[in-house]
């Protein structure tokens, strides 16, 4: 893994990222758009966000609601998203950092993207990013 990794970051500079499709108990949807690094917390990020507990959203309705297959989640699957259902939250870390790399739709290739340039790409779809601190686990 160690080693896959290396290479990758030779082929390609930047960040690498992670992104999470969640579901809330009660049904709300999120995208969580994290650095790759990043030990997030989803108990506190739930907290923080209000909601009582996230599961992984369902593999059906990652389809339904982003278009995309499981593996593929990407920020920029909310331009899928026209009834804006799902609620962006970025990792304020993650934007200090240029450029971001992403699965553009299909998880056998990444691109690249400046952190402005992807707030307003999520802006453009109509989605506006709750951009905060994610929490982290000791």
């Amino acid at each position: 893994m160690e080693e896959a990794r290396a290479a990758r970051v030779e082929r390609l500079p930047g960040t690498h990222t992670k992104n999470l499709f969640l579901e809330s108990k009660t049904g709300g949807l999120f995208l969580v758009v994290a650095r790759e690094d990043l030990r997030l917390d989803l108990n506190a990020l739930a907290r923080t966000l209000g909601v009582t507990r996230f599961s992984f959203g369902r593999p059906e309705l990652l389809i339904e609601v982003l278009g995309i297959a499981p593996g593929a989640v990407s920020p920029f699957a909310l331009m899928n998203d026209a009834a804006h259902r799902v609620r962006a939250v970025v990792d304020e870390g993650m934007l200090e950092r240029d450029p971001l790399n992403f699965h553009p739709l299909r998880n056998d290739r990444t691109t690249a993207i400046a952190a402005a340039d992807l707030l307003r790409f999520m802006r453009e779809t109509g989605h506006v990013p709750l951009v905060t601190r994610l929490p982290e686990r000791a």
